[in-house]
């Protein structure tokens, strides 16, 4: 399965949603280009759109190896065994995390103009990105929203996604959607025609299109 870019995944991811039929469903989506995809599932269903922004803690010697993710207030996934094997310390770590949460706060304002949320005790909500690999950012994200938002359900929804990453996913939330989960499987961008950078001037117009929409049913809340 080959999706020809965002739009299309996030149309059918859509539709497989819509079978489950969720209960006062809000999408939260995860910048950058899961906003794409979120913004045509919530249009798709008439639900309102939100952003949440977890972001990847780094080795401090090699940007690129991926150690975990955190969240707004903290909540982290971590890859212990990558730690301990790097020999990196907790203070480190924690170095990182603390500097990673204030660049959270900046985009969450730059992007929403503020990095709180309304009351989303009633709501299904909806986690939404183009897809996963190690899922770090997503599960760092489902520990915020569990941990800080209490919805009253929590889905995580993607077109695809390696089956061991989705194994976790199950362990953080109610359900999982995601249209395809190859064994074999080396990056999210290898199952697009089209996967080209999203920029944040895209994710701010999204965004802005949604806050111009019908206030009942496409907007920022």
């Amino acid at each position: 399965m080959l999706f020809r870019n965002r739009d299309d995944a996030g149309d059918r991811l859509a539709r497989e949603i819509e079978i489950k039929n969720p209960s006062s469903a809000v999408v939260l989506c995860i910048p950058r280009g899961g906003v794409v995809v979120g913004e045509r599932v919530s249009r798709s269903l008439g639900v309102p759109l939100d952003i949440i922004v977890p972001r990847k803690i780094g080795s401090p010697v090699n940007q690129e190896v991926a150690l975990g993710a955190v969240a707004q207030d903290g909540s982290t996934y971590l890859n212990g065994e990558m730690i301990a094997l790097l020999g990196i310390e907790n203070d480190d770590i924690e170095e990182i995390i603390d500097r990673e949460v204030r660049e959270i706060e900046r985009r969450m304002t730059g992007y929403r103009g503020s990095a709180q949320y309304p009351d989303f005790s009633a709501n299904t909500l909806i986690l939404v990105d183009d897809g996963a690999a190690t899922g770090y950012t997503m599960l760092a994200a489902a520990r915020f929203v569990r941990g800080s938002l209490n919805p009253a359900s929590l889905m995580i929804a993607l077109p695809v996604a390696p089956p061991d990453t989705l194994d976790l996913f199950a362990r953080e939330c109610d359900q999982v959607v995601c249209l395809y989960y190859p064994e074999e499987f080396y990056s999210v961008g290898q199952f697009y025609d089209d996967f080209d950078q999203t920029s944040d001037e895209e994710v701010l117009a999204i965004l802005k299109g949604h806050r111009a929409g019908d206030a009942k049913n496409h907007h920022i809340l």
